[in-house]
């Protein structure tokens, strides 16, 4: 009771929080509130402070470092899009992405030494003061006793119990939005922060960024335009994670971008085909791809760095994915509708030609335009009326895609606004789809299957012995055991599987395929 109480009381401090900076309801943007919206504005305004920020994407950024790193991560997906809120409050936003306050040095040494078991200097033949700081973590240039220029991320002190507060807070908030507002429910607030809650875990340990990193290092194999950090194992632990340092632009510096004369639309390009080549060729993508997070060196090639979030999509989703992409690609609407009913987004009870048609009246208009040519605040709001008026719940195993899409886009958007999405798309989403849907996915799909009857074969004797030891504990006549046993069925099932895996075998020493 008094957790929930003093989980109460903080949701209260965040409200409060918002209503100090003018960051709940902003001044500027009454205009566009409905009228209890604007009430309850001009009542938080009572209580902001009289020096705020001019900005109110500065302000809310303000706001968001105040409650925490939980608050900060819906920050960088709002700093992404200045289409959608403009782009001086994205401006404004835009300092929560690698510019927060570090902590002190001294600090992060102490971190280093009782995570690795050492003395500083022994593990390092310098180590710098911290050259980056974001919510959860900061970054120091050190080298190492062999030679090797390498980046330590450390930990913030006490982040883990915070962590654990935000995400109480973020339940709470969830749960009173379902209770007090029934049409939320659609969106699935809880599934929602449960996806936020499981990723910000995994963040506190950076052994699990340190997996992701190599996870995406062999992803990146299946896009030749994107490059990861080498983990340095013996260097990490728990609370540090040690990579290779490497010497590139951040893209928060468009004048660095484009003083180095770096080809902003090929790069923009790179950022789009990266993404989705990791997430369908591998099932797995860097899913925080905010501008503080990506990089580009001086030959023009595409740095990734901060794993904590890693996202994963098992083959039917990201088949399912393609389907729908490639359904709006080749506008073919009825092919992308048929593959949101097959995967369950959109309730049976619809009428499949009412839905293509939905999609072609949101796609259409867009389809082959530029990104400054599209007014993406109006596609949004019509995506979402479609989704309201075909049932479509939010997926969970889709969140983290869906969030990245969405910081990827405005990536692109920052270094041209001419970006064109659907020509970036296309290339990862062809090849795909004439591997997992053309004659070659068919054939793996059908050595996959026989795979399935193989092992399922190895385990019939067993599945047997168990069933005749079932069938003795209830004591039946034995000879009926045995009947049953060499019954025409069984023998029939054994005779069918001992012939699909000679089958197999033939042709695999025939050299048609390989096991």
């Amino acid at each position: 009771m008094f957790g929930s109480i003093a989980t109460f009381l903080r949701l209260m401090r965040a409200a409060w929080t918002l209503a100090r900076h003018d960051a709940m309801f902003p001044l500027e943007y009454q205009a566009m509130f409905p009228a209890p919206a604007r009430l309850a504005g001009r009542v938080a305004r009572l209580v902001a402070i009289r020096d705020r920020a001019a900005n109110p994407g500065e302000r809310l950024a303000r706001a968001l470092e105040e409650l925490g790193p939980s608050y900060v991560k819906l920050g960088q997906v709002l700093a992404t899009r200045a289409d959608v809120v403009g782009m001086e409050f994205a401006r404004g936003l835009s300092r929560l992405q690698d510019r927060m306050a570090p902590f002190p040095e001294a600090e992060a040494r102490k971190v280093v030494e009782a995570e690795l078991g050492e003395a500083i200097d022994a593990l390092f033949a310098e180590f710098g003061p911290p050259a980056a700081a974001a919510s959860i973590a900061q970054v120091h240039k050190a080298v190492t006793r062999s030679g090797e220029t390498v980046a330590v991320k450390v930990l913030r002190p006490g982040i883990d119990q915070r962590i654990t507060r935000d995400i109480a807070v973020l339940r709470m908030g969830a749960g009173l939005a379902v209770k007090l507002f029934p049409a939320s429910r659609r969106l699935e607030p809880r599934a929602f922060v449960e996806t936020v809650a499981r990723s910000l875990v995994l963040e506190l340990d950076l052994r699990m960024e340190a997996a992701g990193a190599s996870e995406l290092l062999e992803a990146a194999t299946a896009a030749d335009n994107l490059n990861i950090p080498l983990v340095v194992w013996p260097l990490t632990a728990r609370r540090v994670l040690t990579t290779e340092w490497i010497d590139a632009i951040p893209l928060t510096d468009m004048e660095a971008v484009e003083a180095a004369g770096i080809d902003r639309v090929k790069l923009a390009s790179d950022i789009t085909d990266a993404f989705l080549a990791c997430a369908l060729d591998r099932g797995v993508f860097h899913a925080d791809m905010h501008a503080g997070n990506l990089f580009v060196d001086a030959q023009g090639g595409l740095w990734a760095v901060d794993f904590g979030i890693v996202g994963r999509l098992e083959g039917p989703e990201r088949r399912y994915l393609a389907r729908i992409l490639h359904g709006f690609l080749t506008r073919d609407y009825a092919a992308a509708a048929e593959a949101h009913f097959e995967a369950g987004y959109v309730p049976p009870h619809h009428v499949h030609a009412d839905f293509a048609a939905a999609l072609r009246s949101v796609a259409e208009p867009i389809f082959g335009k530029r990104a400054d040519e599209v007014p993406m605040s109006r596609v949004l709001l019509q995506l979402f009326e479609v989704t309201e008026l075909f049932d479509m719940h939010l997926q969970p195993q889709l969140i983290l895609l869906q969030k990245t899409m969405v910081q990827v886009e405005g990536v692109c958007r920052s270094l041209t606004p001419a970006h064109d999405m659907w020509q970036s798309s296309s290339p990862a989403v062809e090849r795909f789809m004439r591997r997992e849907i053309g004659p070659e996915g068919r054939v793996r799909d059908f050595l996959a299957d026989l795979d399935k009857v193989r092992t399922s074969l190895l385990r019939l004797p067993d599945t047997l012995d168990r069933l005749t030891e079932a069938a003795e504990r209830m004591q039946p006549d034995r000879s009926e055991v045995e009947a049953a046993r060499r019954s025409p069925l069984t023998l029939g099932l054994l005779v069918t599987a001992a012939a699909l895996l000679g089958a197999l075998l033939t042709l695999a020493f025939t050299g048609q395929i390989a096991l």
